[in-house]
């Protein structure tokens, strides 16, 4: 078996774990109000990746650890983007009709249902949150960072400015604060979590962090590059949305080549920073590969 096939088998695996534990938090589908249940689980067993549970789970291996305290803070990461997926494919964001494949939660139920799912999934994950098998003073500080990082300082700071930036002529300080906030950091918490939770020194830490900031800015400009080369079919959704809508994207400012240049060395560097941990660290320096080589 080549080392992307065991990849490919081991993300299987921890997404299964993920979507077990995932579904056994969610309220069932049929209980009421049997839409907004139904449209939660619509989109979040859609087929979804699970990049940053991966993560989460991964790093959390790295450190020593093979059990499953990790596997609720995995999954909450997974309802915040869910959410997060969501609320941009709503027409006042990225009007997208289509998410993996599948109808867009607004297109499936409604603007009010998905908004107001979005908004659920979003304070399910932090009450997963609480599930996480540590003391309070360490959730607390765990539920303090996924706030910032969500927040106005963080994901939603970066998609405000995605908006703000459209149909405009804008700057590469601009562009990197778009994609650090709007994408890289939930990644980069994903890495931080799992090292957080297996007790890692702080240079670990630190270290996982950077891996997490360059594979997250990495995951957005692949994006970039599969709006304008990517496979219909394949990404399950429409392609050249980034145009249409004016967004601030890396190829509109440098150039195709040029973007594919940049993610190349944000990969090596990547790579060479988790290679620290030698072997251990097989999965994390194959994701990026992963990431950079992904059609969907």
């Amino acid at each position: 078996m080549t080392k992307m096939m065991r990849l490919k088998k081991d993300v299987k695996e921890k997404r299964e774990l993920v979507n077990i534990v995932i579904d056994r938090f969610l309220p069932r589908k049929d209980e009421y109000p049997k839409v907004l249940h139904k449209a939660m689980r619509h989109t979040l067993f859609a087929g979804g990746k699970r990049v940053r549970p991966y993560l989460t789970i991964t790093t959390y291996q790295l450190f020593g650890h093979m059990d499953k305290k990790i596997l609720p803070l995995a999954a909450a990461l997974e309802l915040l983007h869910t959410y997060t997926l969501i609320h941009d494919d709503l027409p006042d964001l990225d009007d997208d009709e289509k998410r993996r494949g599948k109808p867009s939660s607004h297109i499936e139920f409604g603007e009010n249902i998905a908004l107001l799912t979005g908004d659920a999934l979003l304070l399910e994950a932090f009450k997963m949150m609480l599930m996480v098998d540590a003391d309070a003073d360490f959730k607390a500080k765990l539920i303090k960072e996924f706030a910032e990082v969500s927040g106005s300082e963080g994901l939603i700071g970066g998609q405000v400015a995605d908006i703000e930036c459209e149909h405009k002529d804008f700057t590469a300080d601009e562009i990197d604060f778009i994609h650090l906030n709007k994408t890289a950091k939930m990644l980069t918490t994903s890495v931080r979590y799992g090292a957080m939770l297996a007790n890692a020194r702080e240079d670990d830490i630190k270290r996982v962090t950077e891996y997490g900031n360059l594979i997250g800015l990495m995951f957005q400009i692949v994006d970039d590059i599969l709006d304008i080369e990517g496979d219909v079919h394949k990404l399950g959704k429409k392609t050249g949305t980034d145009i249409r809508g004016g967004k601030a994207t890396y190829p509109k400012l440098y150039g195709m080549k040029k973007t594919k240049e940049i993610v190349n060395d944000l990969k090596t560097r990547a790579k060479d920073i988790i290679g620290y941990y030698g072997p251990k660290a097989e999965y994390l320096q194959k994701i990026c590969e992963y990431i950079t080589t992904r059609r969907f």
